[in-house]
């Protein structure tokens, strides 16, 4: 039962996680198209960072504790590249060089998307093998 809980609370924290990451996309496509200044759109995209750090942090340590060792490594390296951009501090959207970035950055959540929705496969996959054991 405690590993079923374990799954559970893995698929909501990586809903949560593609909610945040869409919510991103969706702010620089509407830059793109001319829906919103940059200031707004930089503004609500860098409110859901932290968020998005936050989420992933605690997805990976839910990962460690449950023995969930496989998703813990699948999930590693795109904890490491968040801290790389922490560290580097170019984790931030800038106003000022919001539209010759945009392109890359929307490329990078795009990957991040995609990254996510293979876990969030795979997570569901093992959840509904566990459901089923049960």
């Amino acid at each position: 039962m405690a590993d079923l809980l374990g799954w559970l609370l893995t698929f909501l924290l990586l809903i949560s996680l593609l909610g945040i990451l869409g919510f991103q996309l969706m702010c620089l496509t509407d830059l793109e198209f001319d829906y919103i200044n940059p200031y707004d759109s930089t503004y609500r995209a860098n409110k859901a960072i932290f968020p998005e750090f936050i989420t992933h942090g605690v997805l990976c340590i839910v990962h460690l504790v449950t023995g969930h060792w496989l998703m813990f490594l699948l999930s590693l390296p795109y904890l490491l590249y968040n801290v790389r951009l922490y560290t580097q501090r170019r984790h931030l959207l800038h106003v000022t060089d919001i539209y010759t970035n945009l392109n890359w950055e929307k490329t990078q959540r795009l990957f991040k998307l995609g990254y996510i929705l293979i876990i969030f496969v795979l997570s569901l996959f093992w959840l509904l093998w566990t459901a089923g054991d049960e």
